[in-house]
């Protein structure tokens, strides 16, 4: 008879600083686990103060408070006889780490810090923590004293340690640590230890579920082993949205998965795994060699049993078989983890009662609505399978009092009463953009409104006309370049003006309680060109298309056109991109590809070239050169690259106030978090140079041939 054991994995909507919230769903995800007949349970990365608590880390309430909720978790009733892997930061010798606390009924057995920090892209964790640089060394930690007088312990090892039960040996990893090249499961596993968790506080990116799978399989799929895999999901108070899927494997196969995107706050797999199939796997000749020269690690003995014992075994246990990973395309990520986003915030933000978009008929805004419309299906499905936390949340944000009963029936409905949409028109806007504003908006429930604010843009160029004697004209009317651009800026900002007007008082005028967040929808490829007025309607509270390029929105559109049965979003795919702030011609119309110079494909290319590969204007020449040599000129090339790190230099001041926005792309430019960058720039004479001397030398080369 095989070695069964039952673990446990989780995922947790965790918000940071939210101690008592996070407390309490650490206790419920150990209460489910428990119930599923789990030996073992493991939670995300920093779970107890949630992972983005930023410089708060930097403070000593953090750490107290840390404690003090560990200490309501080991001493609660659903927390005994059940091995815990619980994440908090903890004060060492004056020095911070990322922990992970490994516990049994009120007993810490090992505290294990983060070795291998994550510090690049959106992380950093060396602002505030120390990577525990002494690999396989074990020290000795003293407890605070109230937590001394519950576990009845004085000191515990803190460090690289292994948990050596009755039965078998378990080991901890933290997130970055499976993406090192030397990863901790590879010695771990060459020690003998047989189980290894990892805890992470992973966001989402599209595309990236696949190379955390990749990692995850790779890790036991050489060395054997049974990988637990949690993760925070939701998001806890800043632009990433962490997409949860805990996952649990063994021998380089996925036995359990959980949700990617999901509106629960606790979420616990389970699966039952045999001990002796990985004493199988691993019995080769080379991986006994191997083994044999590693250095072990100190075990931390615990008088438990992770399977149970064979005269005591339920037969009617079986291993759980292999599944195939469940990967959502690109569109249903867009589809699925802004609109969690968006929930969440909502939800969270005191005072709300909805959100306010201006609605201007064009693929951005229409786009940032549908994914609204995809939040108001995802909280509908919910309430229809009985979740009491999203349909308590509902009720709250949509004003009714505790005692009601109300449900939403339909996302239209919900709509009606949350999401608020206006079409903000001049002289300069076409009657289909005013169309199709009205028509999306009908079908997806918003509650719409549509004016014309040419009076009031008229007012403003009034008044500089009275004060300085000079009447601006748009280019078209035979003004300059200087007058045209302002008249165009004056439009879009009088706009911001308006959305956070209508967006504090829409709720009183519908006798409702509170105000509403205003939408941006400026996406990731124009905000990175900088084809956006600084304080203009792309100027919000938050943008859930801030980090989505214009490639992945229409995929997104077309996507949703059938999976959400609104044939209105075809007619968005196939206009004209435009921002209609000059006036419509016979002979002109403005569009947005020629104004920037570029096709969105093009500005999706730079930008992976730019933040991606890190490439400055000579190397991305180069490279372009023969990505794009089949199809169009060098001096084409070379003009499309200065004119790319041109724009991008004078634009980047607008990524200071860039409105905070969902964190989805490699590439995105925000200057808050990701992308550090100057936003004043000298000219590039010197790559520039050397780009017009290569063209040059190309040209004379072609001329002899």
């Amino acid at each position: 008879m095989g070695h069964l054991a039952v673990l446990a994995t989780c995922s947790l909507n965790q918000w940071a600083l939210d101690f008592e919230g996070n407390a309490e769903r650490i206790i419920e995800s150990i209460r489910i686990a428990k119930e599923a007949g789990a030996s073992l349970r493991v939670g995300p990365e920093l779970e107890i103060t949630g992972y983005g608590c930023l410089d708060h880390f930097l403070e000593g309430d953090t750490y107290l408070h840390s404690w003090e909720m560990l200490a309501r978790i080991i001493t609660h009733e659903n927390c005994q006889d059940i091995l815990l892997d619980i994440g908090m930061p903890i004060g060492h010798k004056n020095v911070r780490y990322n922990c992970r606390v490994i516990v049994h009924n009120k007993m810490i057995l090992l505290i294990r810090p983060k070795i291998h920090l994550a510090n690049d892209g959106n992380y950093r964790e060396m602002r505030y923590f120390t990577g525990w640089g002494r690999t396989k060394y074990v020290e000795e930690y003293y407890l605070p004293r109230f937590i001394m007088t519950i576990t009845g312990q004085r000191k515990v090892p803190f460090g690289d340690a292994a948990i050596s039960t009755l039965d078998t040996c378990i080991a901890p990893e933290t997130c970055e640590e499976l993406f090192t090249p030397n990863s901790p499961h590879i010695g771990m596993s060459l020690d003998g230890i047989e189980i290894m968790t990892n805890s992470s506080g992973s966001h989402h990116e599209l595309r990236k579920l696949q190379t955390r799978i990749e990692l995850m399989t790779e890790a036991t799929k050489k060395c054997g082993g049974i990988y637990l895999y949690a993760n925070q999901q939701g998001c806890d108070g800043d632009r990433l949205y962490y997409d949860g899927s805990a996952m649990i494997g063994i021998n380089g196969k996925i036995v359990a998965q959980g949700t990617q995107f999901s509106l629960k706050d606790v979420e616990v797999i389970t699966a039952t795994v045999d001990l002796e199939e990985v004493r199988s796997f691993r019995f080769t000749p080379s991986r006994g060699v191997q083994a044999v020269q590693n250095t072990p690690y100190q075990r931390i003995e615990a008088d438990i049993n992770i399977s149970s014992p064979s005269d005591k075994a339920d037969i009617s246990l079986r291993p759980t078989p292999t599944i195939d990973v469940r990967y959502h395309s690109p569109e249903e990520e867009v589809a699925l983890g802004p609109a969690c986003w968006l929930w969440d915030y909502l939800r969270r933000c005191g005072g709300v009662s909805g959100y306010f978009l201006p609605l201007s008929g064009g693929i951005d805004s229409c786009a940032t609505a549908t994914i609204v419309h995809s939040m108001c299906r995802l909280v509908l499905e919910a309430c229809e399978n009985g979740e009491e936390q999203v349909i308590k949340d509902a009720r709250r944000v949509c004003g009714e009092p505790e005692e009601s009963t109300w449900v939403p029936r339909t996302p239209q409905e919900l709509a009606g009463r949350i999401f608020h949409t206006c079409f903000m028109g001049t002289k300069n806007s076409s009657a289909d953009t005013r169309t199709r504003a009205k028509e999306l908006a009908d079908a997806i429930g918003a509650y719409h409104i549509d004016l014309n604010m040419d009076s009031l843009v008229k007012a403003v160029t009034d008044l500089f006309s009275f004060v300085t004697g000079k009447k601006p004209q748009f280019r078209v009317h035979g003004g300059t370049k200087t007058e045209n651009l302002a008249l165009q800026n004056i439009q879009a900002r009088l706009r911001m003006v308006l959305a956070y007007l209508f967006a504090q008082l829409l709720p009183w005028c519908r006798g409702k309680q509170g105000g509403l967040l205003v939408l941006g929808s400026a996406n990731v490829d124009e905000c990175l060109r900088g084809y956006m007025t600084k304080y203009d309607c792309s100027s919000a509270d938050i943008n859930p298309i801030g980090g989505i390029s214009k490639t992945d929105l229409k995929r997104f559109i077309s996507y949703a056109t059938t999976k959400f049965d609104l044939p209105i979003l075809h007619s968005f795919l196939t206009a004209i991109p435009t921002a209609e702030l000059e006036p419509i011609t016979s002979a002109y119309v403005q569009s947005d590809e020629a104004d920037m110079g570029f096709t969105y494909d093009e500005l999706s290319i730079f930008g992976q070239l730019r933040k991606n590969h890190k490439l400055g204007p000579w190397s991305a020449f180069n490279r372009l050169l023969h990505e794009w040599g089949d199809r169009m000129s060098p001096r084409a090339i070379a003009t499309k690259t200065r004119n790319f790190f041109y724009y991008y230099a004078i634009n980047r001041h607008k990524m200071t106030v860039l409105t905070p926005a969902y964190h989805a792309e490699q590439y995105s430019p925000d200057d808050n978090r990701f992308d550090l960058r100057p936003f004043l720039y000298p000219s590039f004479s010197w790559p520039f140079g050397k780009i017009e001397g290569t063209v040059a030398a190309i040209n004379a080369r072609e001329k002899v041939d």
